[in-house]
């Protein structure tokens, strides 16, 4: 039977924790015992520990050294979580010690990379020492992230929230959209193109419900067609570039400032079409009532001052 959580937060040490680790890493109890600095025996005592605190074994003894079960990689993925985030902590409280640099986590949707980019170079330029990390993905997954503290704050929307007043937001501007293509597709060198033409192109778009994806819909649907079929649907700003990349005859809808580089560069095209339907601004959002870090209040007056 799996221990209260009590039990576990009163048992498990961070030791323990970096153990496992070094168990996965190395498969042995002799190496891992080596990289924690403890005896062989004294690693065997740890492990018999964790797995008594939890109530079930976590590793099996193969040919190849220890291999942790299905509950033994569930508990590692968690250990190099929290290895992970001490690391950090130790990282902003250094920062905030010596009265520079510190750390910030922010979470950010395709449109909003650049503004996002711009503003952080101004950031760094005054704060050299801060230490980034950044998260694109969608907003449902940012706000997940946000939720349980891994980001400090993200730009992206909250109308994807089933409890939208759980965060702060301040309004950004609309994200411009265009359509692209591979210079080699058949309409890259026509002055103008009709929503009729393009819907017979092959398509990449958003995932179902993902507010890019809901533009677009609405698009067609205004002008009385039916959604593209056979579309091939992702959320990844890479992999929409490597497919219209490889194949000249798909098209995309992208943020006109996230497309630039491509066709300033001569990897796409903006083909001649001017989409009606506006996108859903995108906010930046921090959680309701939690105090804000130094760096991600700074991230936030560079991201307002650019706004206006």
């Amino acid at each position: 039977m799996l221990p209260s959580l009590a039990t576990i937060n009163s048992r498990l040490r961070l030791k323990q924790l970096r153990l496992l680790i070094a168990l996965d890493d190395y498969g042995s109890l002799h190496k891992a015992a080596e990289a924690v600095a403890i005896t062989q025996p004294g690693a065997t005592k740890a492990l018999h520990e964790i797995e008594s605190t939890l109530g079930t074994p976590l590793f099996e003894r193969t040919s190849k050294g220890l291999e942790p079960n299905d509950l033994g990689r569930c508990v590692i993925r968690y250990a190099r979580l929290i290895h992970t985030d001490v690391a950090h902590l130790r990282e902003e409280l250094l920062g905030i010690m010596q009265g520079h640099g510190g750390r910030l986590s922010v979470g950010v949707i395709m449109g909003a990379v650049p503004a996002l980019v711009e503003s952080l170079a101004r950031l760094r330029a005054r704060q050299p020492q801060l230490s980034v990390e950044i998260v694109e993905d969608t907003s449902a997954r940012l706000l997940s992230l946000l939720d349980e503290g891994r980001l400090d704050m993200a730009l992206c929307r909250t109308s994807v929230s089933k409890n939208p007043a759980l965060y702060d937001c301040r309004s950004r501007e609309q994200e411009p959209l265009i359509v692209v293509a591979n210079p080699a597709h058949a309409f890259a060198t026509l002055d103008t193109v009709s929503l009729d033409e393009l819907a017979a192109s092959r398509w990449v778009v958003f995932p179902v419900n993902m507010p890019m994806r809901l533009t677009l819909e609405r698009e067609f649907r205004e002008a009385g067609l039916a959604f593209p079929t056979y579309s091939i649907e992702t959320s990844s700003t890479f992999t929409t570039l490597s497919l219209l990349l490889q194949d000249p005859n798909l098209v995309a809808v992208m943020p006109e400032d996230v497309a630039r580089m491509a066709v300033d560069f001569g990897m796409l095209v903006h083909l001649p079409y001017a989409l009606t339907s506006r996108s859903e601004p995108y906010e930046i959002v921090t959680r309701h009532g939690v105090s804000l870090p130094a760096p991600a209040r700074l991230l936030i007056e560079e991201l307002t001052q650019a706004a206006t």
